[in-house]
């Protein structure tokens, strides 16, 4: 299994419209990528990032695939206009949190 890991802050102000982005469209675009979402975290204080999300698709194939995809794309750009600092990586998925 493979593993994306993204990571970013939530702008503020924009709060409202990020959760409506992320409870109607962001679990969607992942879907649409083939990528299985695992998990989330949002850090309500302390040091690193805010918002900690991954997914996992079966091979390094699929998961390349995923990011040169079209909802990639789309979901790059619904982020660029809510967060911050956004950043991504791919790692061999080994279960639990994983940064």
């Amino acid at each position: 299994m493979i593993k994306l890991v993204m990571t970013w802050y939530v702008r503020d102000g924009l709060e409202a419209e990020y959760l409506e982005f992320l409870t109607k469209r962001f679990t969607k675009l992942l879907a649409e990528m083939g990528v299985q979402p695992t998990d989330a975290w949002y850090a309500a204080w302390g040091q690193g990032p805010q918002v900690i999300a991954g997914g996992v698709t079966s091979d390094r194939a699929k998961m390349r695939a995923a990011l040169e995809s079209q909802p990639w794309q789309t979901l790059n750009d619904e982020l660029d206009r809510l967060v911050s600092g956004f950043e991504y990586k791919v790692v061999k998925a080994e279960g639990g949190f994983q940064l």
